[in-house]
């Protein structure tokens, strides 16, 4: 079964090249504009990995992973920011974030994380 990929940014922009890429590259995709509209999403159970970006409206991408952890998933999360400060990547990380990437951010390392979080994500499964 191919892994399901949920995209949330509130940025129409890179909801749609993110969605392009890993579409292109095999994965399946579903993208939304909020972290309230993912969690309200039939895809929720189904999702192998989020990215999603930190800063949202409603509810941020940490706020987000939180929500998720205290319903008890532990789906991998990628975050993606306009703003990599040191103290917003220590926050994303230490919050369970497998990679904060800095917009724009290259094909390669958002694919590298993404196979680091599925690949943890298939170990679980062993």
């Amino acid at each position: 079964m191919p892994h399901l990929i949920s995209i949330i940014d509130d940025d129409p922009s890179v909801r749609a090249a993110t969605n392009n890429l890993l579409s292109s590259r095999g994965y399946d995709v579903q993208v939304f504009a909020s972290a309230p509209e993912f969690l309200r999403s039939e895809v929720l159970a189904a999702t192998s990995c989020v990215i999603a970006d930190i800063q949202m409206p409603f509810m941020n991408g940490l706020e987000l992973l939180r929500q998720m952890r205290n319903d008890g998933r532990q789906t991998p999360f990628i975050f993606i920011t306009a703003n990599a400060e040191r103290s917003v990547r220590a926050r994303a990380i230490e919050a369970g974030g497998i990679c904060l990437l800095a917009k724009p951010f290259t094909t390669t390392t958002l694919i590298n994380c993404l196979i680091a979080a599925l690949e943890g994500l298939d170990d679980t499964r062993k």
